[in-house]
């Protein structure tokens, strides 16, 4: 899996980079055909935002967070996503 990581006003760091690398690992385990991701990491006055687009097989799937945080962003960005994911997966078991 292939992870694009952009940040819009804000520097990625090391530290970012690792968090998302470990974050998207979990969804990785639900289901092993996650081709890429692109990551957007934004900041917009005090809202700390982050969104992303995975590319599955079969089709994509796009959530956005935001937070004051931008690590609470991510962890509610990959809640997000990993619903979506396993309800496409459970879609393609029925086909």
């Amino acid at each position: 899996m292939q992870i694009n990581l952009t940040g819009h006003h804000v520097d990625i760091t090391e530290a970012l980079r690792d968090y998302v690398d470990t974050k998207f690992a979990k969804l990785e385990r639900h289901f092993d055909h996650i081709n890429n991701v692109h990551v957007i990491l934004n900041v917009e006055k005090l809202m700390q935002k982050a969104e992303a687009t995975v590319h599955l097989n079969g089709g994509e799937v796009f959530a956005t967070s935001e937070h004051q945080d931008m690590y609470a962003a991510i962890d509610a960005l990959i809640d997000k996503l990993d619903r979506q994911v396993i309800k496409h997966k459970e879609k393609l078991k029925k086909h």
